[in-house]
């Protein structure tokens, strides 16, 4: 893929998406970063030697496609006035959106409406080149641009496509906030590895460890039948285990991912209107 790629903010994420680029050897020439702050612009241009423009017109000008990488609060704004910026004879720009919330047909109405437009759910890990993203297509998505946007968020992790786009709110509950989900159980296994005679910095090396070698061991892997081969009959782990199931951890979790999701439907419809 060698199409001219422009980034519409230069925040972490953007960072991120672009350092994975340039790690797979996407031209750096190719890549426009735009953002009202030329101090992250500067930074940008100084670790990746991609272009920066701070100008919206001028940033978009040859662009092939434009990621909408600002905050769900600003983006309608942003779209707004991508629409007078863009130029009128262009052929048909996708844009590719990693705002979280805001639902593709907004983002296209507030474009001018018939543009192609992918809506993508990344999340933190993204930053360290771990991250899971979903993405949704509209209909005027080419397949074509399918790959490209496929191959843009693959460069920080993997990627699922999901349909109907109402998927984006399971995925947000799960994979979006995920990551603070299992920050919160390293918080906890580390403090009660203390209230069991550990000292502090014991209890952080033992929980982030077995914390990473458990996530590396289940890539590709049954979960369950991880579990049992490590639970024996009587055994001490089968005793934890049993004390979770008996607080019904798993109906904690669909608990708390159905409040998740919820909360983004809300906010969904809240970043929706037009009065902005």
């Amino acid at each position: 893929m060698q199409a001219t790629l422009c980034f519409i903010g230069a925040g972490n994420m953007a960072t991120s998406l672009i350092g994975g680029l340039i790690a797979n050897q996407y031209p750096a020439q190719n890549i426009i970063a735009n953002d009202i702050d030329s101090l992250k612009l500067d930074a940008l241009q100084q670790q990746f030697s991609i272009r920066t423009e701070n100008q919206l017109h001028a940033a978009v000008a040859n662009a092939d496609i434009v990621i909408l990488s600002v905050k769900p609060q600003v983006l309608q704004q942003v779209c707004r006035a991508l629409a007078l910026a863009m130029p009128a004879n262009k052929p048909k720009t996708l844009f590719i959106s990693i705002a979280a919330g805001v639902r593709a047909t907004d983002i296209n109405r507030w474009l001018g409406g018939d543009l192609a437009v992918v809506r993508c759910m990344p999340n933190t890990p993204a930053l360290v080149g771990l991250g899971a993203s979903a993405l949704f297509a509209n209909d005027a998505v080419s397949d074509l641009q399918k790959q490209q946007a496929e191959q843009i968020m693959q460069s920080t992790g993997v990627t699922v496509w999901v349909n109907p786009e109402s998927q984006l709110d399971a995925v947000t509950a799960i994979s979006g906030s995920g990551p603070a989900y299992f920050f919160l159980f390293i918080e906890a296994l580390q403090n009660a590895a203390i209230e069991l005679g550990l000292n502090p910095q014991t209890a952080a090396l033992l929980a982030r460890q077995t914390a990473l070698g458990a996530a590396t061991m289940a890539l590709g892997q049954d979960v369950a039948r991880l579990r049992q081969q490590v639970t024996s009959k009587g055994g001490t782990t089968a005793q934890a285990i049993a004390s979770f199931e008996s607080a019904n951890l798993s109906g904690i979790v669909l608990e708390a991912t159905r409040a998740a999701e919820k909360r983004s439907q809300e906010l969904a419809n809240q970043l929706a209107s037009d009065t902005q």
